[in-house]
């Protein structure tokens, strides 16, 4: 995070369910900082007031053309399929806010993350000590702190799927996140890609800093030459239908895939492709309104 005399603080009204695809979104198009996905007061252990459907999104500088930014992204949502009500107004406000130590405001509101009674995820700048595996992050301008569920159904699906010594592959692993939790696991090898060049970085140095030896690259799906024991793919719904054929191609037989990113009510779309793929789908995993689907590629 860098140091600013002030700042911009953009605030978009949205549907809280897809928070995390609007918030990867502006760190990969806006000059973005950090996000609060929301703020809750407390009176006598009651909540007395939200900020839930309103994304704040903090911003080294005002962007041009922010309107026509924001209309095309949305337009591009609803051509992948989510509708009108999916996707919330997205109203805006923007405006120069003096620096009150804005980045300690941002880091407040991301801290420890129990995601299971094995698995913590702890955030760069805070101590912590324990017996379970500990994923230390930075995000950086990638998305994937640890917190949303689509992620943490990953987590807990390494936990419980990945073969002991088995060749990994995140095809679109953002902060590394996942890739570096399969690799303190028992991996054997790791390898991450993203079509996005600006997260490639992050991923590697949260890679360092975690002792995690993975490999990291810009590709997609389509381009990986390599075969893999076990394959986590955390995108959106439509392009997992997209790729689904990609997909199974980098799996060995009887391999693992974890499909996750999906909405409950679009479960279906990739279902769909899962079936048209003839991949046999062995658990349905559920977080709040999210899902992931692991299957098997069948001999």
């Amino acid at each position: 995070m860098c140091s600013l005399d002030n700042y911009f603080e953009l605030q978009i009204k949205i549907n809280p369910e897809i928070e995390d695809i609007v918030s990867e979104f502006c760190f990969e198009h806006l000059p973005c900082e950090g996000v609060l996905l929301a703020e809750e007061a407390y009176k006598d252990l009651e909540m007395i007031s939200t900020t839930e459907g309103t994304l704040k999104v903090f911003l080294t500088s005002e962007p041009e053309n922010l309107e026509q930014l924001l209309a095309a992204q949305r337009e591009l949502l609803k051509v992948r399929g989510l509708s009108d009500a999916e996707l919330g107004s997205w109203e805006f406000v923007i405006s120069n806010k003096p620096n009150e130590d804005w980045s300690k405001k941002w880091k407040e509101k991301w801290t420890v993350t129990k995601v299971s009674e094995k698995i913590t995820v702890v955030p760069d700048w805070i101590e912590y000590n324990g017996n379970e595996v500990i994923i230390k992050l930075e995000p950086g301008c990638a998305f994937g702190t640890g917190t949303h569920q689509t992620t943490q159904l990953c987590m807990k699906a390494i936990e419980k799927y990945m073969p002991l010594e088995g060749r990994v592959a995140d095809i679109g692993m953002g902060s590394g996140i996942l890739a570096i939790c399969a690799k303190k696991f028992g991996a054997s090898y790791v390898y991450g890609c993203d079509n996005d060049e600006t997260v490639i970085d992050v991923a590697r140095e949260n890679a360092v800093k975690n002792n995690a030896e993975c490999v990291f690259e810009l590709n997609t799906a389509d381009k990986v030459a390599e075969k893999f024991d076990f394959v986590l793919a955390n995108i959106l719904h439509n392009v997992l239908a997209e790729i689904m054929g990609d997909l199974k191609n980098i799996m060995n037989n009887g391999a693992i895939m974890v499909l996750s990113g999906i909405l409950d009510e679009k479960k279906s779309v990739v279902l769909e492709a899962i079936k048209k793929h003839s991949l046999e789908l062995i658990e349905e995993a559920h977080q709040d309104q999210w899902a992931a689907l692991i299957v098997r590629k069948v001999d």
